[in-house]
């Protein structure tokens, strides 16, 4: 795509040149007024002729043959680049639904009900509980807001509260799902939730290779809080970005995410 575009730039570029220095040219060498001559110029470049007006000096013939020259080639170049500029545009469209797609089943299966039990241990949770109660009336600035806001939530789940065994058994069901998803090529396009699978899987390793996580050093302990809280606030940026393709492009998704929203303690998907 960034080559495509840039190749577009530059025949646009050469074009606006060839115009401009041609439009110039016959103004000298024919004497015709500058709308007669950004006209000839462009007729000229589109292959299509009219032949109402046409050189009659040696120089405006050689200008013509030089437009003829340049401006032909980079003009079907031009045409040629908005064709596979609008054809990758289409084909990225496509794939990004197909990510979020694949995104939405992992937060039906794992990240929802991860969000809101690493919510509940949250100490500082009600601090932007408020703020996270996404509805349809938000705006992209407003996803941006929080975005920033989650990007900057100095907390984590307190391992006061949370069991890592059952955190463990979690993840430890959810494991062949999530490798699934890691081993889809498309996923390697979204950075930030292929962060999220890393960091989910590395604190699935972390808690599995401890072999009682009842009774755990405080220096550990301090350790996995680290992991809980890289893994928490990576999936609620992630979850944020999903609501907010949601609402924009399937209503009937966006509101039973919103009814089970995992930062709203009382959430239900009953319609009342």
């Amino acid at each position: 795509m960034a080559a495509t575009t840039t190749r577009l730039r530059v025949n646009l570029a050469v074009l606006a040149a060839v115009v401009v220095i041609g439009t110039a040219g016959f103004v000298v060498t024919e004497g015709l007024s500058p709308l007669d001559a950004v006209y000839f110029c462009i007729v000229t470049v589109a292959t299509v002729g009219y032949g109402e007006i046409h050189p009659v000096t040696a120089a405006g013939k050689v200008l013509a043959i030089l437009v003829i020259v340049a401006g032909v080639g980079t003009f079907v170049g031009v045409i040629a680049n908005l064709f596979e500029t609008w054809m990758e545009r289409r084909e990225r469209l496509g794939r990004r639904k197909k990510v979020y797609m694949l995104i939405g089943a992992f937060f039906t299966t794992t990240g929802t009900p991860l969000l809101r039990g690493f919510a509940r241990a949250d100490p500082l949770i009600g601090t932007i509980r408020e703020e996270l109660m996404v509805t349809a009336n938000w705006s992209a600035k407003d996803f941006a807001r929080m975005k920033k806001v989650v990007r900057t939530h100095d907390s984590g789940p307190a391992l006061s509260g949370i069991d890592l065994e059952d955190l463990l058994a979690f993840l430890s069901e959810k494991n062949d799902f999530l490798l699934r998803l890691m081993e889809n090529p498309i996923l390697l396009e979204d950075e930030a939730f292929t962060e999220v699978l890393h960091a989910t899987f590395h604190l699935a390793d972390e808690l599995s290779y401890r072999d009682d996580l009842t009774a755990l050093p405080e220096s550990d302990l301090h350790h996995l809080t680290g992991d809980l809280r890289r893994a928490y606030l990576a999936t609620m940026y992630q979850w944020l970005d999903y609501m907010e393709h949601l609402q924009a492009t399937y209503p009937y998704l966006f509101s039973l995410a919103a009814r089970t929203n995992p930062f709203n303690p009382g959430a239900s998907a009953i319609v009342e």
